[in-house]
């Protein structure tokens, strides 16, 4: 595909296209699942003998059994994934039972609120990281010290649950992430040459498009937020929170594999 696209588009066209292509690929899971969240809201009738809700959890079982056997994934990433799998359900139970926000339409594979397929929401965060580090070559260098990335996911983690009884620290979180990783490169190859970006830049790009995936889920009623009218906008605030997930995937990818990761 690549000198598909160098042969017809030279220069910086045919380097946004690949970037691009390169991108959709990563994120094929996520997007195969944001599709399927958009179908079935136009097509959902709820008198059939399945739920929307446990549809969404079939497919999203099916997708992952394919991607593995097809080696769309490696069982590496696949570990990865549900990892993040795990600690995103856990995240699920405890935000909506404190209200933050809620899943209206029922299910029968629905646990304590929180219908079952959401983890792969969460999953498929996970699986677009360790495939993009993949499909770029990525290597992230100069590398802070593994024990203070860990100390910084895991105060990340906590302060979702904790800000509800004690104070919200996620400014001076903010600030970690910043100084942390100020120095640390996101080095990729797109075509032929290699490129990079600050990580905090990368980490941010990617947050907002899974704000704006997150707008498609509320924009269909898959899931509200407390206080939101159906199709209205998700707070830039949650943009704020997706970056900071953002570190706790990127650490949990880490937890399973570490070799992109350069301390030169």
């Amino acid at each position: 595909m690549g000198d598909f696209v160098r042969a017809r588009m030279p220069g910086v066209a045919g380097e946004l296209v690949m970037f691009l292509c390169k991108q959709a690929w990563a994120c094929f899971f996520g997007g195969l699942l944001l599709a399927m969240i958009i179908v079935t809201k136009l097509v959902w009738n709820p008198d059939w003998v399945i739920q929307r809700y446990d549809f969404l959890f079939i497919f999203a079982i099916l997708v992952q059994v394919l991607f593995l056997r097809f080696k769309l994934e490696t069982w590496e990433e696949a570990r990865v994934i549900l990892l993040f799998h795990a600690t995103g359900t856990a995240m699920e139970w405890f935000k909506v039972h404190a209200g933050s926000w809620g899943y209206p339409e029922p299910a029968l594979f629905k646990l304590m609120g929180v219908p079952l397929f959401s983890g792969f929401m969460y999953a498929a965060v996970g699986s677009y990281i360790a495939r993009v580090i993949r499909i770029f070559a990525m290597r992230f260098a100069p590398y802070p010290p593994f024990w203070m990335t860990m100390v910084l996911a895991v105060a990340i983690y906590v302060n979702f649950f904790a800000h509800h009884f004690v104070m919200d620290i996620r400014l001076g979180l903010f600030v970690a992430t910043i100084v942390l990783f100020a120095r640390t490169k996101v080095w990729f190859v797109n075509t032929v040459k290699a490129r990079w970006m600050p990580m905090p830049l990368a980490a941010f790009l990617a947050s907002f498009a899974l704000w704006m995936a997150e707008n498609v889920g509320t924009a269909t009623g898959t899931w509200l937020y407390s206080g939101q009218i159906s199709g209205q906008w998700v707070s830039f605030a949650k943009l704020g929170s997706w970056y900071l997930l953002l570190y706790v995937a990127f650490a949990t990818v880490t937890v399973v594999s570490r070799s992109a990761l350069s301390r030169r």
